[in-house]
């Protein structure tokens, strides 16, 4: 019996120590899983539990011009915290800093009071008022470093570089469609908690921790070109009390866009202010009927197909056809005309009867060919494809209508991109924006360059073309306000009927011009459109002298030398016109030099103000350079001429 216990015994203690054995083994198996296989997780989860994380404004990289000036910028600016545990007296406080920062003290005192400790009391503050906070030297208010955008040109180029906001994503422009690569990581400030999730204070060694910027993207606009289509674009909406205007400047060969100017504009500086109207890219979100200029398409498709030949003859019906039903006109009684008058003259009736021989099939093929009815795909948020219906669509008159630019609409982007096809061969390129995106040492992230679409027509017919458009230009032609001295200019008029409702209206116009320079090797193709001029209404008026404008200074800004024997512009159209002269040969011998005064002192001067003083003197400056004006020809106080050749030579500033 005893021995029977003793085993029992043995047994209940072998149980026992193997409970024991077990027991240890799942507590030691669990700590290992707790401790070490999970233990990363476990201490995300503490810290979770234990702090508190406060987001603060992410950098941004910059945006530049293809010279690296800034376009865009992120500023480091201080924004003030309090931990209001660590304050002794709140609402002197509050009274202290209502007064320095200009708030209502009992709104303040109201959000410390409320507050569990941590509360924002101003963000990306000015300088000077950081400065008189930190000055109050009051207990439980602290700084730390965000950042905030700042555009230092203010409204140069602001529909293309566009805006951020608050947070601070991109909104518009380069800033919305690259935002992903601008945007840089959040950093964040750590606060502790007590055990009831009270906000207690900052974890020490963690203030401030700033996240990684963001990087930097350099477009193809320059800055100098950019301004001058602006400044250009403003004289001619002013000077002919127009609603709105779009110039863009573009490399044809390559489809680099230099310049794409929108009014009315904005300052992204002040956000408040915006309207829908000013910060809408018009450029690329606006679609008008083009008008004449579209006959430079039908042309180019007709010779391209060999339905005409240069020489071929059209009658003109003295102003007036009947084709399909409706009476086509013209501002003139023409009777035979070639194709070269016919866009020199800018006959709609010419126009019409060459869409006939080419046929609706073709042209329709010809006018997708050069991206009229499709989006560019410009590196840009909101841009519309304008309309062209597909051509089993076109009825009785649409072809003769369509082959005058009537019925169909196109965005400037899309005309630019069309004619710099005609002035570099053939060939149809994709307009782009952004040239490279690069980090903060200066390293290449990633390349863009030029893209082609397609081949669009023969070099033998785009130089065809481009001869025919040089007559436009010429004395005689609609276009001769687009003459640039010195320069062979091929350009087209276009003259277009807003349509409001279901009809066209009997007084809106959309005046536009549209060419490249020069004629041999061209280096720009240029867009203007001018919506709703009220003091007259003809592209050839209002549109082609902002062209000539914006291409002298722009080319002599390149350093393009002059074409030879080509000297003075012919003579222009008189600014006041009556609505029948539009396509009137233009009378008159060249326009001689003024006398301008005085050479100006433009030493020490940024490019930008010996511009504008070059605009108010009417002078022909050359620059070089860039930076601070160091040299110029002649020197300060010679007498000059509006014909004399003035340089002024730019080094960076130090």
């Amino acid at each position: 019996m005893i021995e029977k216990r003793e085993k029992w015994a043995r047994v209940r203690m072998r149980f026992v120590a193997l409970l024991f054995v077990v027991v240890f083994i799942i507590a030691a198996g669990r700590a290992f899983y707790l401790q070490v296989l999970n233990n990363d997780r476990l201490v995300k989860l503490a810290e979770k539990q234990h702090q508190r994380i406060v987001a603060l404004t992410p950098s941004r990289g910059g945006i530049y011009d293809r010279n690296n000036a800034p376009f865009a910028v992120s500023i480091e600016m201080d924004s003030c915290y309090a931990e209001t545990r660590n304050m002794e007296n709140i609402p002197e406080a509050a009274a202290q800093l209502a007064s320095v920062l200009g708030c209502d003290r009992a709104e303040l005192e109201a959000k410390l009071k409320g507050a569990k400790n941590f509360v924002w009391i101003a963000r990306r503050m000015a300088p000077e008022q950081a400065k008189k906070v930190r000055g109050l030297e009051l207990d439980g208010v602290g700084f730390v470093k965000e950042n905030r955008r700042f555009y230092p040109n203010s409204g140069v180029a602001a529909h293309v570089i566009g805006f951020t906001g608050v947070d601070p994503a991109g909104l518009e422009g380069v800033e919305k469609k690259y935002d992903n690569v601008i945007l840089g990581n959040t950093g964040f400030l750590v606060t502790e908690r007590d055990a009831l999730g009270r906000d207690i204070a900052l974890k020490k060694g963690s203030e401030g921790k700033s996240g990684s910027k963001g990087s930097n993207v350099v477009l193809t606009l320059d800055k100098n070109i950019q301004y001058i289509a602006e400044k250009e674009l403003v004289k001619t909406i002013e000077k002919n009390g127009a609603k709105a205007g779009i110039a863009i400047v573009m490399e044809p060969d390559t489809g680099r866009i230099l310049a794409m100017a929108n009014y009315p504009t904005f300052n992204p500086n002040n956000i408040a202010a915006l309207t829908h109207e000013s910060v809408r890219n018009r450029a690329i979100a606006d679609s008008f009927e083009p008008g004449s200029t579209f006959k430079i398409f039908l042309v180019a498709a007709a010779l391209e197909a060999g339905v005409i030949r240069p020489g071929d003859s059209f009658n003109c019906e003295n102003g007036s056809c009947n084709m399909y039903g409706r009476t086509i006109h013209d501002t003139h009684k023409y009777g035979a005309l070639n194709v070269s008058q016919v866009l020199k003259y800018s006959s709609n009736i010419g126009a019409a009867k060459i869409g006939q021989r080419l046929g609706s099939q073709r042209l329709f093929t010809a006018l997708t060919g050069f991206g009229f009815g499709e989006k560019s795909s410009v590196d840009l948020p909101g841009e519309v494809s304008g309309m062209l219906r597909p051509q089993d669509k076109w009825y009785g008159i649409d072809l003769a209508t369509i082959s005058f630019g009537q019925g169909v609409t196109a965005t400037a982007l899309q005309l630019t991109a069309a004619v710099s096809a005609v002035a570099n061969g053939g060939n149809l390129m994709k307009p782009y924006l952004v040239d490279r995106i690069v980090d903060d040492e200066g390293v290449v992230l990633q390349q863009f360059g030029p893209q082609l679409k397609r081949r669009v027509i023969s070099p033998a017919t785009a130089k065809t073309v481009a001869g025919m458009l040089e007559g436009v230009v010429a004395e005689g032609g609609t276009g001769t306000g687009a003459a640039v001295d010195g320069y062979r200019v091929a350009g087209k008029t276009g003259t277009a009927q807003k349509v409001e409702g279901r009809s066209y209206s009997a007084k809106k116009r959309i005046g536009s011009f549209i060419g490249f320079v020069p004629v041999e090797k061209p280096r720009l193709a240029i867009m203007v459109m001018v919506d709703e001029p009220t003091a007259n209404v003809y592209g050839g008026v209002v549109a082609a002298p902002a062209f000539s404008a914006i291409a002298q200074q722009a080319l002599c800004y390149l350093n393009v030398p002059p074409d030879k024997n080509v000297k003075k512009k012919p003579a222009t159209v008189p600014e006041k016109m009556t609505p029948q002269v539009e396509q009137a040969a233009v009378e008159g011998g060249a326009i001689e030099g003024g006398d301008a005064g005085t050479m100006p002192n433009f030493r020490g001067m940024s490019m930008r103000q010996v511009l504008r003083v070059m605009e108010q003197r009417g002078l022909n400056v050359k620059l070089q350079g860039s930076g601070r004006a160091v040299e110029q020809n002649p020197p300060p106080g010679a007498r000059i001429t509006t014909q004399d050749q003035v340089w002024v030579r730019f080094v960076p500033s130090a």
